[in-house]
């Protein structure tokens, strides 16, 4: 919602406040801007006729009236207030995908700050040998049982967290998470892949980890883990279901001892 439409509501808000139903003791009323108590008298500007009136105070049904107004002025309030509040919401998440730079990729949360983490050379591993694993580009199928891996039994990117966060801003409309990486002697096991004979299907397997998500612009979202991790070796990845092709950035939880 913008500052302009903002400002449409409230003066909508401010000139529906101004109508006021002056109740007779015959149920009937009279819609009016303002009123005054004069005495034995109530004055009034008359909104059907654009002028100042009076009635006999005995014939008005004062209580009505202002219980009425009362409660009408409490709804706009309230309506004032969720208008402000849904205007906050959208300028805070507007400023939110403004400090996220442009660039696709993966940023962990520090504090106030936003570090950039690399995206990691992936590589499938058959019993035939290895083979680079290209950005979204699926590798021919070869059936059997295969992994993708990354080099190094220990991630460069230490966070100081059991609960990191972090922004994804995606390429596409992909698949994402957190996974825990398997260990293995020299590399760390991002998936294992398993081509199916006859139907050349793709079947995938990785450590999902459990997160929270929140889309905060188009293509862009921030996730962390729902509960804390233990030690361990993970990775946030992007990727196709089925396809052949992970995006992964990987990081490590070294435990409290470990942080960096």
């Amino acid at each position: 919602m913008g500052r302009w439409l903002l400002m449409l509501l409230c003066l909508a808000l401010c000139l529906g406040a101004a109508t006021i139903r002056l109740y007779l003791n015959d149920g009937s009323y009279h819609l009016v801007r303002e009123y005054q108590v004069q005495g034995d008298r109530v004055r009034y500007y008359s909104v059907e006729r654009s002028g100042w009136e009076e009635i006999p105070l005995s014939l008005v049904d004062l209580k009505r009236t202002e219980a009425e107004h009362a409660q009408r002025q409490e709804v706009l309030r309230k309506e004032a207030q969720e208008i402000a509040a849904e205007e906050k919401v959208e300028r805070d998440q507007r400023r939110e995908a403004d400090r996220v730079p442009a660039e696709l990729g993966v940023y962990l949360v520090a504090g106030q700050e936003l570090t950039p983490i690399k995206q990691a050379e992936s590589k499938v591993v058959t019993s035939k040998g290895r083979s680079l694993l290209k950005i979204l580009a699926p590798l021919p199928v070869v059936t059997g049982k295969s992994t993708v891996e990354l080099d190094g039994e220990h991630s460069a990117n230490a966070v100081a967290t059991d609960r990191p966060e972090f922004y994804i801003r995606l390429a596409a409309d992909e698949r994402f998470g957190i996974v825990r990486l398997a260990p293995k002697k020299g590399a760390r096991v991002v998936q294992k892949w398993t081509t199916v004979p006859v139907t050349k299907e793709l079947i995938e397997e990785q450590q999902d980890v459990e997160i929270f998500r929140r889309q905060v612009d188009e293509g862009l979202y921030k996730i962390w883990p729902t509960k804390a991790l233990e030690p361990g070796e993970y990775a946030v990845v992007e990727y196709t279901q089925g396809k052949g092709n992970v995006q992964t950035w990987d990081f490590a939880w070294r435990g409290p001892a470990g942080r960096p």
